[in-house]
């Protein structure tokens, strides 16, 4: 039996970090824009210029939370605002918005983390990325 998957290249990581950057330079954000694969491994990282070195591991554990749970980190934050505090307990997540999971035909093949500015301006910078991605 032939399976056949879908996965992230090194091309398709730059083309959604080019589109993220692209976002994050027309608001002058600096920040980190990580890219993971479907395993959460660093497929890619990019830190524009003046962006705090703090953000380069949050970007990352962004990244690997949405591609773990296959969710937005959007989701976590959410909860434990409304006082689900259980969620900060919760072993590879990051209740901080800015992490995207990438899906191509419904498959989960990565995901994008971005950090350094306010959470909802990392997510959308995170989804311009992934809008470059899956509109080009």
């Amino acid at each position: 039996m032939t399976v056949n998957k879908l996965m992230l290249t090194l091309d398709d990581a730059k083309k959604v970090v080019a589109g993220a950057e692209a976002e994050a330079k027309q608001n002058e954000w600096p920040v980190v824009i990580v890219i993971v694969d479907d395993g959460g491994h660093l497929l890619y990282l990019q830190r524009l210029d003046n962006t705090q070195f703090g953000s380069v591991n949050v970007a990352i554990e962004k990244a690997r939370a949405a591609i773990a749970f296959r969710r937005p980190t959007q989701i976590w934050e959410e909860n434990v605002a409304q006082g689900h505090l259980r969620y900060l307990n919760l072993p590879g997540t990051l209740p901080i918005e800015g992490g995207l999971p990438i899906i191509v035909n419904d498959e989960f093949v990565g995901a994008i983390g971005v950090s350094g500015v306010r959470s909802f301006q990392d997510a959308q910078i995170a989804q311009a990325g992934i809008d470059a991605l899956i509109l080009n």
